[in-house]
């Protein structure tokens, strides 16, 4: 099932450690259509990325909707928007780097219509449909080193 031209329901759901621990990573159908708008998003960022480039640029999601469960078991909260279907993981390496490809995003959040922008670890982009309640918190990047306001480098 398509959620969006480019992107797959199976694609938004499925995990590595989900299928290695035998956890049920279904979407429940209440979330649908939450999915869908997150779809919808990475159409948004996949046009703009492709724009920019002057070419296709595909988007690999590593990590969309998560169960409860999931979720905890990559040690993240029960609060993240993962277990909600209204975000996504990324890359885009025919665009270039997790930072090259958050920056890009930076100035034209409000355009796309992206509720937050996380790079994450200098790996993968982190883009929510929800926008977060401390406005400090729209815009961010997490590494090692802890959360910062903006997009940085990560060393």
């Amino acid at each position: 099932m398509n959620l969006s031209p480019h992107f797959t329901l199976a694609e938004f759901t499925v995990s590595q450690l989900a299928k290695r621990r035998g956890i049920d990573n279904a979407l429940p159908p209440d979330l649908l259509p939450a999915a869908m708008n997150t779809a919808q998003l990475l159409e948004r960022i996949r046009a703009r990325l492709s724009h920019l480039a002057g070419r296709d640029i595909p988007l690999r999601v590593t990590s969309g909707y998560r169960c409860v469960e999931l979720n905890r078991a990559l040690g993240s909260g029960d609060g993240s928007d993962h277990v909600r279907a209204m975000a996504a993981d990324f890359v885009a390496p025919a665009f270039g780097t997790a930072f090259q490809v958050a920056s890009a995003l930076e100035p034209v959040v409000d355009e796309l219509q992206l509720g937050q922008l996380i790079h994450e670890f200098g790996d993968w982009v982190h883009v929510s449909t929800r926008v977060p309640a401390n406005p400090v918190n729209r815009v961010i990047t997490i590494s090692a080193a802890g959360t910062r306001p903006g997009v940085l480098e990560v060393a």
